[in-house]
C-alpha cells in the first residue's frame, strides 16, 4: 500500500513545492497576456470594421444623393422630353354589389407632371366634404381609389375618374350597380370603419367569436340569440357600446325586445315572437378605435290557428291620427290568408293599466283601417287587431303602442300619468265668460270607404277663451234637407268617423260650433262625396309574364300598377314575398324545382286591403333558360328563396346579366353544376370579370331545404310542360354607317316580332375572327341603348369583326340575332357619303306610301345635300333596280304604285362628290289600303277651336299616338295641344297662325302601319278658316294703342296706366296684382275714361310688399285683351328708389331749398368764390355758413333777391382747407348743401387756381448755371419768380481707372457710383458692343447707386476698350477704361494690348 506522504508526492511530479509555485505562476501570466493580447487584436478589428461600414455607408449616401441631383439636373434641363399626357396604367373595374355593403374603385395613373385626379358620378364632380363618411378619396404613389360607404340604391350609377395636367387629360369609367338582398352580409367585403381613436395611449382590437347564424322561432316562443365578444387589451375600466339593429333600425329594449351585456358576451332576447320580429338582425361592438359588426337573417314560422285554415295575424299595428274622442288606427294584412280570402278585421281596445279588452266594430271591416270612437278624454290606449276568414278567427295581433286620447295642442302641457289607470291630467285654463264660437274652417273629407267616411276641419278663430265642440250635420246631394248626426254628445276632436252611409249615394257634409254660450253659424259645406269612392281595393294587375332565368329561378313581371303588389303561386296557391309587398313591376323567385313547372299570379294591395289575384300566368319550366347558362343571375344561396330579391327595371343590370348569357352560348358554354353554378373545371373562363358577377350573400349554417321549409314559398301546380306564351324578341339586319381605325357604328332592323311588350333597349356583342375562325363574344355595351344603332369602340385596327344584337323588353333580353357578316375594321376614306340607315315605311295607301329615314353616320368629304330613291318589285331581280327621282331630293312622298303590288326601297345620299352606298333595302311592302284605314280630318267647332283629328279602329292595349310635324315627333309641342281619348286622338291648335303650315302625321304604334298625314299650305283650306274663324268669331281683341307703362308723378305718386284704341260704354277693367284682383280703396285710386280709352290706377308709394306683376284685364262685349307689368328685381328696387327719393325731394321744396347746392369757381383775378342758388326764401329765412363745423361771420349783409349766396376766398392758401356747409332754415323748415375742399377736393381747386396763375405767366426761359438747368417765369398774381433746377440727370460719379493692367489667369473687379433720378439704366460695352451678364461676365447695379464689373479668370481675349452708359429722363453719360493682359513669361515690358 503507498501513502500520499510529501516525499511520495515530490517524486511524482519531479518538482519541489517552490519550483512547482513558480512554474503556475509562469504559466498564468501567459495566458493572461495571450487573452490580453488577444482582446486587444479583436478590438482593434472590430473598431476597424465599425468604421469601414460607416464609410461605406456614407459613401453610398453620397453616391444617391448625386445620383438624384443629376437627375432633377437633366429634367430641369430636358422637362419637355419628359412630359406626357396621363395614361391609366391599370383602368378601375366595374362591381355589382348588395346594398349596405362598401366598394372600393382604384387605378393606377401615370404622367408628368403629376396629374392632378378627380372622381365624377353621372359626370358630376363628387366632394367627401360635402357627405363626410359617405366617400373617401385616397392617393398614393399613382394608385388613386374611390371608396363608397354602405352602398344604396341612389349609388347605382357611371363612375367617371380623369386625370389632367399641362399635357393633357384622360378618362376612363366604372359602373357600379347596387342590389337589394334582405340576406346576410358578405363579411369579405369592406365595411365602413371609424377613424381610429386612442383612449388610455391603446389602440383596442375588437373580435367577434361563437357568432350566431341563422335563427328560426314561432309566432308565441321566445328566441335568443347572441355573440362572444373579445377585446384586446382589455381594461376594467373600459366596457363597449352595445348596439343591435333589426333591418338597419336600432332597436330599443322593450316589452318584446331585452337586451344583455355580461362583459363578454352580448345577448337578445326576442319575447313572444311575432311575423314583425323577422328581419335582418346585426349586432355592433362599438370602441373608441372603431366597430365590428355581425349579421344574420332571423325567421318566424307561424304558429298554428286556433281553428284549421284561419287566417295569420295583422301585422304592425298603430295609431295614424289621435285626438280627444277617437283614434285611426292601421295595419297590416296578415302574412297568411289561410288558404281562403280574408273577410274582415276586428278592432280592440284596451285602456292601459287595465286588463279588459273591448270590441271597437260589430261587424268585420274590410280595410286595414278604422276609426276608434267613444273614448274618454285624457285616458290611454292600446289596441289590437284580429282576422276571420270563413274557417275562423286568427291569433290577436300584437298591441300598438300607448295612445292618448287627448287633443294635439295638450300634449305640450301633458302632466305626469296615473301609474295605475292610464289617465293623464292636464292643466286647464279657468274659464271666462263665454261667447259664441265662430265657423269652422277648411272643412273636407279625407277618408272615404264603402264603411265610414272621415271628416277634417279647424276650429274657429274666434271661439273665446272657453273651449268648443262641434256638431256634424248631413245631407243628400242635390237636396237641402240637413240631419244632425251627433244630436245627442257633441264631438270634442276636429275630426269625425260617420258610419251607416249608403253606399254608392253621395252626401255632403257641413259642422257647427258649440258652447255654453250658444250654437255657431254652420261651416261652409263639402262638394258632394260618394261614398266608396275615394279608398278601394285596388283591381287585379294584368300582363304578368314569367321569365325562365336560369336552372332554379324564374323572374315575374307585370304592368304597373298603383300601390303595392305581392306574388302568388298556382293550385294551391302560397304567397311568395309573406312579409313586405314589393313596391315595383318586377319580382325574381329562386330555389325552385329544377324540370318542374310553375303558374303565377300577382295582387295589388293597398291600405283598404289585398285586391283580387290577376289571372294565372302560362306554365314555364324552370331550367329551361333564355340564351344559355345564365352564370351570373344563378348565384344566389338559398337563404334569400326569393323572399328578398330586389325587383329591377327594365335597364337595369339583370338585363345586362342575361345578355352576357346569351353570348356564352356562341362562344362555347361553360360546363355547370345541376344548379346552374360554375363548376371548377372552368372557373376563371367566364365571359365576366368577378368584379361584374352578382355577389353571393351568406346564409350561416342553414340548408337550402330547411330555409325553403321556414319561409312557405309557392308550391308547383299540375307540372304540366307547356311553354311559355310570351317569348322575347330577336334583331337582325346589322350593317355598318361608319369605320374609323378603332371604331365602327353599326345600325340594325326592328325585330318582326317584339313579345307583346315594347322594346326598352338593345345590346350589342362583337367577337374577332382569326383565320376564318370566329373567337369569343364580347359585350359592347353595358347599359342598353334605345336607338338602333350604335357606336362599338375600342376595336383593333385592320382586324376582322362579326357582331350579334339582342333586343330587351319588360319580360327580359331575346335570343341574339344571327351573326353579322365579317367587317374589316379601317378608315373610310371615300368622298362620297356613306348609307342612310333606320328606313320606316308609313301611311301605305293602294298608290303611295311615306318613306322615312336618318341621314347618314359618315358624311364623307362634303355635307350631303340630297337623296335618291330606288324602287324596284318584290320578287324582281336585283337589276330591277330603278331610281324614282331624276335630281336629288329630300322628299320623302312617293306615288304611282300599283294597287295591290308589293314593293322594297332603298336609299342612296350624295354629296358634292357623287353618290354613295345605298342603304339596306326595306321589307316588302304591299301596296294596299287596308279596311278600316282613315285620314287625318281639319275641324273647326262652333268656338272657332280648329284641330286635327285622327281615328284608329284596330287599337291594342299598349297602342300609342304619335303625332310628329314634317316627320319630326311633337313630345312636347308649345303651340298644339295634344288629347286622346279611346280610339280617337286629336291635335288642337293654341293660336293658329303662319308658324303652324307644315305637314302633320299621327302614326299608332302597336298596330299593323295605322298612320296618316295632313299639309297645311298657304294653298290649303286652313288659312281661309284661320282669318274667317279666328280674327272675325272667335279672338276678337280690343286693340292697345299703348301697353301697360308706368311713371312717376309730383309727390313720389305711382302711376299705371294704358291706352286702348277704342272702347264702348260697356267695356270694364279688372285691375291685378300677383293673381289678386284689387280694388278702389286707400291704396289704390283707379281712373277709366272711357271716351279716351285711357286707365289709370294710382298708388301714393311703393312697399316691399309692392313687387310683382301689375295687370289690366280688359273686357268689352266678347272682345277682350290684358296687358301686364313686371316690377321685380333690380327694376322695382330702382322705381322704388326713385319714387322714395321723389317724395323726398317735395317735402324739401316746400320750405327753404337749394336750387344749385354749394360749389366753387375761380374767377379771373385768381379769388375762389365759393356760391349756391337759393329759392323759397322769406324774409325771415336765415342762410348760415360754416366750416368745419364753426359758423363763418360774413361781413356783408346776406342779399336773396338774385337767390344766390356767395363767398369769397382772396390768395387762398393751405389753411382754407376744408369742409363747408351751408344752412338755410326758417318755421317752414330747414336745407343743408356741403362742400369738402380736403384731400382731394382740394388739390381740384388748387389746379384750376395753378391754372389761371399759369395763363397770366410770361413766357418761359431757359438758364444753364453752376447748380444745373434753370427754368424761370414771372407771373402776374402774387408777382413771384418760378425757378426750376433739373441736377437729377443721370450720371457716373467715379471709381472707374482709365487703364487697367492684369496678368492672364487672374480675376478683375471694379466698381463706380452712379447718380441720377429716376433711377439711372446702366448698360456695359466692350468695343462698342453691348455686353450680357453670365458666368464669365458678371455684371452688377444693386441700391440704384452702385455698379459692379467682374471678369473671372482673365485671358488675352479679355483685352479690349470697355464702357459704361447710364442713362433716364434727363440726360445720358458714359465712362470709359482699357483692359491689357499680359502673360507672366512674357517680359513687362512687351504687353499684349487691343483696342
Amino acid at each position: 500500500m503507498l501513502h500520499n506522504s510529501p516525499l511520495s508526492h515530490e517524486f511524482e511530479s519531479g518538482l519541489s513545492d517552490t519550483e512547482e509555485a513558480r512554474a503556475k505562476e509562469s504559466a498564468g501570466y501567459l495566458a493572461r497576456r495571450d487573452l490580453f493580447a488577444r482582446g486587444m487584436e479583436s478590438e482593434r478589428v472590430e473598431h476597424k470594421s465599425r468604421r469601414t461600414v460607416v464609410r461605406e455607408s456614407a459613401e453610398r449616401i453620397s453616391l444617391s444623393k448625386r445620383i438624384h441631383e443629376n437627375e432633377e439636373y437633366h429634367k430641369r434641363l430636358n422637362e419637355d422630353s419628359l412630359m406626357h399626357t396621363p395614361e391609366f396604367v391599370i383602368k378601375p373595374r366595374s362591381h355589382t354589389v348588395w346594398e349596405k355593403q362598401c366598394v372600393r374603385l382604384h387605378c393606377t395613373i401615370s404622367g408628368w407632371p403629376e396629374p392632378r385626379v378627380v372622381w365624377y358620378k353621372n359626370n358630376v364632380s363628387i366632394d367627401p366634404m360635402a357627405k363626410p363618411g359617405k366617400y373617401k378619396v385616397e392617393s398614393s404613389y399613382s394608385v388613386h381609389a374611390l371608396e363608397i360607404n354602405k352602398c344604396d340604391f341612389d349609388d347605382t350609377a357611371q363612375y367617371r375618374v380623369s386625370a389632367m395636367n399641362s399635357k393633357g387629360e384622360t378618362s376612363a369609367f366604372a359602373s357600379v350597380v347596387v342590389k337589394r338582398f334582405k340576406g346576410e352580409v358578405d363579411e369579405s367585403l369592406p365595411s365602413p370603419r371609424l377613424p381610429p381613436c386612442l383612449e388610455y395611449g391603446v389602440k383596442f382590437e375588437t373580435h367577434i367569436v361563437e357568432k350566431f347564424g341563422v335563427s328560426f322561432g314561432l309566432e308565441g316562443e321566445t328566441l335568443s340569440f347572441g355573440c362572444s365578444v373579445i377585446i384586446y387589451p382589455s381594461l376594467q375600466r373600459f366596457q363597449p357600446e352595445i348596439e343591435w339593429y333589426r333591418d338597419d333600425k336600432l332597436l330599443v329594449p322593450s316589452k318584446w325586445v331585452q337586451m344583455h351585456w355580461s362583459g363578454d358576451r352580448a345577448t337578445l332576447t326576442l319575447s313572444h315572437l311575432n311575423k314583425e320580429d323577422e328581419g335582418l338582425y346585426t349586432l355592433r361592438v362599438i370602441t373608441k378605435s372603431g366597430f365590428e359588426t355581425h349579421s344574420a337573417y332571423v325567421f318566424v314560422r307561424d304558429g298554428d290557428a286556433e281553428v284549421a285554415g284561419a287566417p295569420g295575424a295583422p301585422l304592425d299595428v298603430h295609431s295614424l291620427d289621435a285626438n280627444k274622442d277617437y283614434v285611426i288606427i292601421s295595419w297590416k294584412q296578415p302574412a297568411v290568408d289561410g288558404g281562403s280570402p280574408i273577410l274582415g278585421y276586428f278592432v280592440d281596445r284596451c285602456e292601459v293599466g287595465m286588463t279588459h279588452w273591448a270590441q271597437c266594430n260589430d261587424t268585420p271591416v274590410k280595410f286595414a283601417r278604422f276609426p276608434v270612437t267613444g273614448l274618454v278624454e285624457g285616458r290611454s290606449y292600446v289596441f289590437r287587431v284580429r282576422a276571420v276568414n270563413k274557417a275562423g278567427m286568427s291569433h290577436p295581433s300584437r298591441v300598438s303602442e300607448p295612445v292618448d286620447a287627448m287633443d294635439p295642442a295638450d300634449r305640450t302641457r301633458k302632466g305626469t300619468s296615473a301609474p295605475w289607470t292610464g289617465q293623464i291630467i292636464v292643466t286647464e285654463e279657468e274659464p271666462v265668460e263665454g261667447v259664441v264660437p265662430g265657423r269652422p274652417c277648411d272643412l273636407s273629407v279625407i277618408e272615404a270607404t264603402k264603411n265610414y267616411v272621415v271628416l277634417s276641419w279647424k276650429p274657429p278663430g274666434d271661439k273665446g277663451h272657453e273651449g268648443v265642440m262641434y256638431y256634424v250635420e248631413k245631407c243628400v246631394s242635390g237636396t237641402d234637407s240637413w240631419q244632425r248626426v251627433n244630436t245627442e254628445i257633441p264631438v270634442k276632436s276636429p275630426r269625425f268617423a260617420l258610419f251607416d252611409l249608403a253606399e254608392g249615394k253621395s252626401y255632403r257634409f257641413r259642422v257647427r260650433c258649440c258652447n255654453s254660450a250658444g250654437v255657431g253659424e254652420p261651416s261652409e259645406p263639402t262638394e258632394a262625396t260618394t261614398v266608396g269612392d275615394k279608398l278601394d281595393i285596388p283591381s287585379a294587375p294584368g300582363r304578368v309574364v314569367p321569365t325562365r332565368n336560369t336552372d332554379t329561378s324564374v323572374v315575374v313581371s307585370w304592368e304597373a300598377w298603383p300601390k303595392l303588389v305581392c306574388v302568388s303561386g298556382t293550385d294551391s296557391w302560397q304567397r311568395v314575398n309573406t312579409e313586405i309587398p314589393v313596391k315595383s313591376p318586377r319580382f325574381a323567385l329562386f330555389d325552385l324545382a329544377e324540370g318542374k313547372s310553375y303558374r303565377f299570379r300577382v295582387r295589388c294591395c293597398n291600405s283598404a286591403g289585398v285586391g283580387e289575384p290577376s289571372e294565372p300566368t302560362e306554365a314555364t319550366t324552370v331550367g329551361d333558360k333564355l340564351g344559355g347558362n345564365g352564370v351570373e343571375l344563378t348565384q344566389h344561396s338559398s337563404c334569400g328563396v326569393g323572399r328578398h330579391a330586389a325587383p329591377h327595371s327594365p335597364a337595369d343590370t339583370p338585363l345586362t346579366h342575361i345578355a352576357n348569357v346569351s353570348e356564352r352560348v356562341e362562344g362555347g358554354g361553360q360546363n355547370t353544376d345541376h344548379k346552374g353554378h360554375p363548376t371548377a373545371l372552368n372557373e376563371g373562363k367566364q365571359g365576366k370579370s368577378a368584379s361584374q358577377q352578382e355577389p353571393e350573400p351568406a346564409c350561416g349554417q342553414e340548408t337550402a331545404k330547411q330555409v325553403a321549409n321556414s319561409c312557405t314559398e309557392l308550391l308547383e301546380p299540375n307540372c304540366s310542360q307547356k311553354e311559355s306564351a310570351t317569348e322575347l324578341p330577336d334583331s337582325h339586319g346589322i350593317t355598318v354607317l361608319e369605320c374609323v381605325r378603332d371604331a365602327m357604328v353599326l345600325a340594325w332592323k326592328q325585330p318582326t316580332f317584339i313579345g307583346g311588350a315594347d322594346i326598352t333597349g338593345y345590346f350589342v356583342d362583337y367577337r374577332e375572327v382569326i383565320g376564318g375562325v370566329p373567337g369569343k363574344w364580347h359585350e359592347a355595351n353595358i347599359k342598353s341603348v334605345s336607338e338602333r344603332a350604335y357606336r362599338v369602340s375600342e376595336l383593333k385596327e385592320n382586324m376582322l369583326y362579326q357582331f350579334q344584337v339582342r333586343a330587351a323588353n319588360m319580360a327580359g333580353v331575346g335570343i341574339p340575332s344571327l351573326p353579322s357578316e365579317t367587317f374589316k375594321c379601317e378608315e373610310w376614306t371615300i368622298a362620297v357619303p356613306g348609307p342612310p340607315h333606320d328606313l320606316q315605311v308609313q301611311e301605305v295607301r293602294k298608290d303611295s306610301l311615306v318613306l322615312l329615314w336618318k341621314p347618314p353616320v359618315y358624311q364623307g368629304r362634303d355635307a350631303v345635300n340630297g337623296y335618291y330613291i330606288d324602287i324596284k318589285e318584290a320578287d324582281a331581280d336585283f337589276e330591277m333596280w330603278r331610281g324614282v327621282n331624276e335630281k336629288a331630293t329630300d322628299k320623302t312622298f312617293k306615288k304611282d304604285l300599283k294597287e295591290g303590288e308589293s314593293y322594297v326601297f332603298r336609299v342612296r345620299a350624295q354629296n358634292k362628290a357623287g353618290v354613295g352606298k345605298a342603304s339596306d333595302p326595306t321589307e316588302p311592302v304591299e301596296a294596299v289600303t287596308k279596311p278600316g284605314t282613315a285620314e287625318i280630318v281639319v275641324n273647326v267647332d262652333d268656338d272657332g277651336v280648329i284641330s286635327l283629328n285622327f281615328e284608329c279602329s284596330n287599337l291594342t292595349a299598349d297602342s300609342k299616338f304619335v303625332w310628329s310635324k314634317n316627320y319630326m315627333e311633337m313630345t312636347e309641342p308649345e303651340r298644339m295641344t295634344l288629347e286622346t281619348k279611346g280610339n280617337k286622338s286629336k291635335a288642337i291648335f293654341k293660336t293658329p297662325s303662319e308658324e303652324d303650315l307644315g305637314i302633320y302625321s299621327c302614326f299608332v304604334t302597336h298596330t299593323d302601319g295605322a298612320s296618316a298625314s295632313y299639309t297645311l299650305s298657304e294653298e290649303s283650306e286652313f288659312i281661309d278658316l284661320f282669318h274667317f274663324y279666328i280674327h272675325d268669331h272667335k279672338f276678337p281683341i280690343i286693340p292697345l294703342k299703348t301697353e301697360l307703362a308706368v311713371e312717376l308723378l309730383e309727390k313720389g305718386r305711382v302711376r299705371f296706366w294704358l291706352q286702348a284704341e277704342k272702347i264702348s260704354a260697356n267695356g270694364k277693367v279688372e285691375y291685378v296684382f300677383n293673381d289678386n284682383v284689387v280694388h278702389q280703396g286707400e291704396k289704390y285710386k283707379m281712373n277709366f275714361d272711357k271716351n279716351t280709352g285711357t286707365i289709370e290706377m294710382f298708388m301714393e308709394s311703393l312697399g316691399k310688399e309692392d313687387e310683382g306683376t301689375f295687370t289690366f284685364q280688359l273686357q268689352d262685349g266678347k272682345a277682350t285683351n290684358q296687358s301686364s307689368l313686371v316690377l321685380i328685381g333690380d327694376v322695382f328696387k330702382q322705381l322704388q328708389k326713385e319714387s322714395e327719393f321723389q317724395k323726398k325731394e317735395w317735402i324739401r321744396k316746400q320750405g327753404p331749398h337749394f336750387v344749385e347746392y354749394l360749389g366753387y369757381e375761380v374767377t379771373p383775378e385768381c379769388c375762389v368764390r365759393l356760391k349756391c342758388k337759393v329759392a323759397n326764401m322769406k324774409k325771415d329765412s336765415v342762410a348760415l355758413w360754416y366750416k368745419d363745423g364753426r359758423e363763418i361771420k360774413v361781413n356783408e349783409k346776406l342779399d336773396f333777391s338774385e337767390g344766390v349766396l356767395t363767398l369769397e376766398i382772396a390768395q387762398i392758401s393751405k389753411k382754407d382747407a376744408g369742409i363747408y356747409e351751408v344752412v338755410l332754415k326758417d318755421d317752414r323748415g330747414k336745407d343743408t348743401s356741403t362742400l369738402n375742399l380736403t384731400d382731394q377736393g382740394f388739390k381740384d381747386l388748387m389746379n384750376q387756381v395753378f391754372s389761371v396763375i399759369a395763363n397770366s405767366s410770361t413766357p418761359l426761359k431757359i438758364q444753364s448755371t453752376e447748380e444745373g438747368i434753370r427754368l424761370y417765369t414771372f407771373v402776374m398774381y402774387w408777382k413771384c419768380l418760378i425757378v426750376m433746377f433739373f441736377t437729377d440727370r443721370a450720371r457716373v460719379a467715379g471709381g472707374l481707372p482709365d487703364v487697367v493692367t492684369i496678368q492672364e489667369g487672374k480675376s478683375l473687379n471694379l466698381t463706380c457710383n452712379i447718380w441720377g433720378d429716376p433711377v439711372p439704366e446702366v448698360t456695359w460695352l466692350k468695343n462698342e458692343r453691348e455686353m450680357v451678364s453670365n458666368d464669365h461676365y458678371i455684371l452688377k447695379f444693386e441700391s440704384g447707386k452702385f455698379a459692379s464689373f467682374t471678369i473671372t479668370s482673365v485671358s488675352t481675349s479679355d483685352s479690349g476698350k470697355y464702357s459704361i452708359l447710364v442713362k433716364n429722363k434727363y440726360g445720358t453719360e458714359s465712362g470709359d477704361f482699357t483692359v491689357s493682359v499680359f502673360i507672366p513669361d512674357e517680359e513687362p515690358g512687351r504687353v499684349r494690348t487691343w483696342c
